[in-house]
């Protein structure tokens, strides 16, 4: 048995050196056949292939060249180096195969940090830039660039092209807006009439406008998706666990969860549970939400409002069941509050009633 799980381990650690590339030779590789060191610098420094991406005019203050020359030079070695990319590129062949196959298992489209993250070791920012460098060398891929409205992704290019993409995100975007909740991608393709579901998923992650949570999409505005603040995900950890949670539990909730920012303190999740009137102390630090039929009380509170309710005596096992309902306290907290507070009256044997009498 431990030799099998050793060599499953072995055969997974080779499986992924086989699906990682060594992007940085390829890259130097490619930018060798670039003639001039010149041209070799704009499209480096262009694409940010070995630091950050920098604009036109720094590198034409760098090179001692204007904006528009820099623009002109750009232009010139891509398109030498895609009309060479299907017969002379080195590697390039390869590099297309291992593209394809990812973002045909990603639904036929990818952001580039996602696609970064599966061809290379780190799918750090330079990564990144030179996955989209290569795969807007090939003709088999469409790359849509970064926007206000979008993040950097590839497409199969003879599904559409980059207008298409957009077009169909923006879609993507329309349809979950109208349907004015977190929906899954079936639903959304639903309402789209065309692609299967898992596409419309890889298309919506290419929309800054949206974001997703537990395999739903919703607008990036909405605190069930995409929760900022501390309050909205201990409301959506209580949520989706369905029961009450103590503190400690829901911080844990967090910190195991996909959410953005979930560095916090445990101290700072109970002050928050204190403050949100969504929240109800319940127990001794256990909260439920109040949208399940909890109340703000003391468990006085609670017993108070259980014989109102009744509108008659009730034996104390009765009381003591229906607290409990409520409250999870001991039986014996309960005991002690009918016996010693002054509102319950006892009327016969382990029987008490409310007496709202002004004293």
């Amino acid at each position: 048995q431990i030799r099998h799980k050793t060599e499953v381990k072995m055969e997974a650690s080779a499986q992924a050196a086989q699906n990682t590339l060594d992007i940085e030779t390829i890259i130097k590789d490619i930018l060798a056949t670039i003639d001039r060191e010149r041209e070799q610098e704009i499209i480096s420094r262009r694409f940010g292939l070995f630091d950050r991406k920098e604009t036109l005019e720094q590198i034409g203050e760098l090179l001692g060249i204007t904006r528009e020359r820099v623009r002109q030079l750009e232009k010139a070695v891509m398109t030498r180096l895609q009309a060479a990319a299907s017969k002379e590129m080195p590697h390039l062949s390869n590099v297309e195969a291992h593209l394809a196959q990812h973002v045909s298992d990603m639904g036929n489209a990818a952001r580039v940090r996602e696609l970064a993250a599966r061809l290379t070791d780190e799918g750090n920012k330079i990564d990144q830039a030179r996955v989209a460098f290569l795969a807007k060398l090939s003709p088999n891929f469409a790359v849509v660039d970064e926007d206000d409205s979008h993040f950097q992704g590839v497409g199969i290019a003879n599904h559409h092209d980059v207008k298409d993409m957009k077009s169909h995100v923006a879609d993507i975007v329309k349809h979950i807006r109208e349907l004015g909740e977190p929906s899954a991608a079936h639903v959304v393709q639903e309402r789209l009439g065309k692609f299967e579901a898992n596409h419309v998923h890889a298309l919506a992650t290419l929309s800054k406008k949206l974001a997703t949570l537990n395999n739903v999409w919703g607008l990036t505005r909405w605190p069930t998706v995409n929760p900022k603040t501390i309050r909205d995900k201990i409301y959506l950890v209580l949520r989706d666990n369905g029961k009450p949670l103590h503190f400690s539990e829901i911080s844990k909730a967090i910190s195991d969860s996909d959410y953005k920012r979930k560095d916090v303190t445990t101290q700072a999740i109970h002050n928050e549970l204190i403050k949100d009137k969504r929240f109800v102390l319940i127990g001794r630090g256990i909260y439920a939400l109040k949208e399940w039929g909890y109340s703000k009380g003391t468990v006085a509170d609670v017993i108070s409002d259980v014989l109102r309710e009744a509108g008659e005596p009730l034996h104390r096992d009765e009381i003591i069941k229906r607290v409990l309902k409520s409250r999870i306290v001991k039986e014996t907290t309960i005991l002690l509050n009918l016996q010693g507070k002054p509102q319950f009256k006892r009327v016969a044997k382990a029987t008490y009633t409310l007496d709202e009498q002004p004293a």
